[in-house]
């Protein structure tokens, strides 16, 4: 069996997104939430709030516990476009921390992550299955090769 560790990232994010889309409910106010002050503009993306959740799931199982701040972090990116208040040619920002804690809320709620008190958040046993079961189908699909394109 094949854990989350074992194939590409992307692909392993891309079919959880597919899978939680009916777990989780999209904030109405997200089309116009941007993700990060170093942002000028909220996601384009269609299945955003889905990805970014299936995101933060291998985040929180990789290095969980794991809390919102230091989540929020990961999604951040680099402060531009100011001359007042500079600290430094590569000042940092974090991204959005209610975009991280909501979809933590509904993690949660679906049963994938729970609360580590004073740690932050952790997977639950079903969040590991539900990872490495997903995790074993795209390692399934990456081993096929693509018929159609030899014929």
């Amino acid at each position: 069996m094949a854990t989350l560790y074992d194939v590409p990232v992307d692909a392993l994010i891309e079919s959880v997104a597919d899978r939680i889309t009916d777990d989780l409910e999209e904030p109405d106010w997200i089309r116009f939430a941007k993700t990060g002050e170093s942002r000028e503009l909220p996601p384009q993306q269609e299945d955003f709030w889905q990805t970014r959740a299936a995101s933060l799931l291998r985040k929180v199982a990789v290095d969980g516990p794991v809390g919102v701040d230091r989540l929020s972090t990961e999604y951040g990116g680099r402060k531009r476009g100011s001359t007042r208040y500079v600290v430094s040619n590569d000042s940092s920002v974090a991204g959005s921390k209610k975009i991280v804690r909501v979809c933590l809320q509904q993690l949660e709620e679906a049963d994938y992550v729970e609360t580590a008190e004073g740690e932050g958040r952790r997977i639950t046993g079903e969040g590991r299955r539900l990872l490495d079961n997903v995790a074993d189908d795209v390692l399934e699909d990456l081993d096929r090769p693509d018929l159609e394109r030899y014929a």
